[in-house]
């Protein structure tokens, strides 16, 4: 199995190695990492989504409470069970980026950003921004070379059901008008 994903990481690393150095590209997802650092991104995104009406409001608080449980439970759980090593920059990197100390699996961003679009989608017409956006944040983690394809495979994996869940445990209210 370990040669198997070794073997899909290394293909879909070859196809993004082909991407790399571009200028846009490069600032696209560069920022997009950085704005998924601590759920920054969706935060926003929600704050945001709250200002529209006070349905939307119930939303973006629902939103906060699920990323911080989120993130307690991947970063202090599932991420203290794994020691996988981050992929290794074969040169330097064009812009800056916050190098994580925490084990490479599962990727952290690409679960937040499954959770967020998740719990923003509901009831709301700008739906497929959010999981365009949340795409946008996992896939920038192969592109930054933070982590394989594997790990962010793994974290839209466990932030889509995460997402679900979220939304059946704490149910938006009807929208008034």
């Amino acid at each position: 199995m370990a040669q198997l994903v070794g073997r899909f990481d290394d293909a879909v690393e070859g196809v993004f190695e082909g991407w790399r150095g571009n200028r846009a590209m490069d600032r696209i997802f560069y920022g997009a990492s950085a704005l998924g650092d601590h759920s920054l991104i969706w935060l926003i995104l929600g704050a945001l989504r709250g200002l529209r009406s006070d349905h939307h409001w119930k939303a973006a608080v629902r939103l906060g409470a699920g990323m911080g449980i989120e993130s307690a439970l991947v970063n202090l759980g599932v991420k203290s069970l794994f020691r996988r090593s981050r992929p290794t920059p074969a040169a330097s990197r064009p812009l800056h980026i916050r190098q994580p100390r925490t084990s490479s699996f599962q990727s952290g961003h690409a679960t937040s950003a499954f959770v967020g679009a998740g719990l923003l989608a509901e009831d709301d017409p700008l739906w497929p921004l959010y999981y365009a956006v949340a795409v946008v944040v996992a896939t920038s983690r192969v592109y930054v070379r933070i982590h394989h394809a594997s790990d962010v495979l793994a974290g839209v994996a466990v932030g889509i059901p995460l997402g679900r869940l979220g939304r059946r445990l704490v149910p938006l209210p009807p929208a008034q008008g």
